[in-house]
């Protein structure tokens, strides 16, 4: 089982360099965001607040900003990302596409077939990402996350552009695997009925600069999560929240 792995963001100041050299105005400034270790978390807000940005300096990608990461383990924690595309590699099969952030190895080719099997895509490690559907690629993707157990897993809408019933097969699937490798997760979405079907908490920004609007505590069991009246009832308060929060705030 993964250790214990919370999480401090504090970002003193993030901004991209302009056209003519000099900076963009701020994407973040004096942002602070506590994560709990094994919390779900989802980042809600419209696109180009800086989500992904967000994610990438927390992976570590981005480390033009000023600020810091602290860790409640005190180590840098093994984190896996899971992007919006699935980026398979199209010239290596499932499995080693799977086993790519793996050390080589006979242990790890087989935590990627376990990882595998665990997707539901069994008997599918030797095809090619080419023929396999988005969705198939998606499962692909997460196996992949998890492969590596990660300590901290980040999401960028994993799921965009699929169908609502696939969507909904990934959203139970993704429950799952963290329910049987428990994880501290930071999820990206648009989307408020997504944001609540996973997320044990909401975190809604606005901006720019990236400000906190918004923290909600998503009071949903597990298995309401699978009934989709819980699941439209309490999307529905939360949206009744944002929209009071816009009317405050406007």
């Amino acid at each position: 089982m993964a250790s214990m792995t919370g999480l401090v963001v504090e970002i003193g100041e993030k901004a991209f360099p302009g056209a003519s050299g000099g900076a963009n105005p701020p994407l973040y400034k004096d942002f602070r965001l506590e994560i709990a270790d094994r919390a779900f978390v989802a980042l809600l807000g419209p696109s180009g607040l800086g989500k992904t940005t967000l994610l990438n300096m927390i992976a570590g990608v981005d480390k033009a900003f000023t600020g810091r990461l602290d860790f409640t383990n005190g180590r840098r924690p093994r984190i896996s990302y899971v992007f919006q595309s699935p980026r398979l590699l199209p010239w290596r099969t499932v499995l080693q596409n799977v086993a790519l952030p793996l050390p080589q190895g006979a242990d790890s080719l087989k935590r990627a077939r376990a990882a595998i099997a665990d997707v539901g895509l069994a008997g599918s490690e030797d095809v090619y990402p080419e023929r396999l559907s988005l969705g198939m690629q998606r499962r692909v993707a997460l196996a992949r996350g998890f492969a590596v157990e990660p300590e901290l897993l980040l999401m960028d809408e994993p799921f965009v552009s699929l169908d609502e019933a696939n969507t909904a097969k990934l959203h139970d699937l993704l429950n799952d695997l963290i329910a049987a490798r428990p994880t501290t997760t930071l999820f990206v979405t648009h989307d408020s009925r997504e944001a609540v079907r996973l997320a044990d908490r909401i975190v809604v920004l606005e901006g720019p600069p990236a400000r906190i609007a918004r923290d909600i505590t998503v009071p949903l069991t597990r298995e309401a999560r699978r009934i989709p009246g819980e699941i439209e009832r309490v999307r529905d308060l939360v949206v009744g929240r944002l929209q009071s929060v816009a009317a405050v705030n406007g």
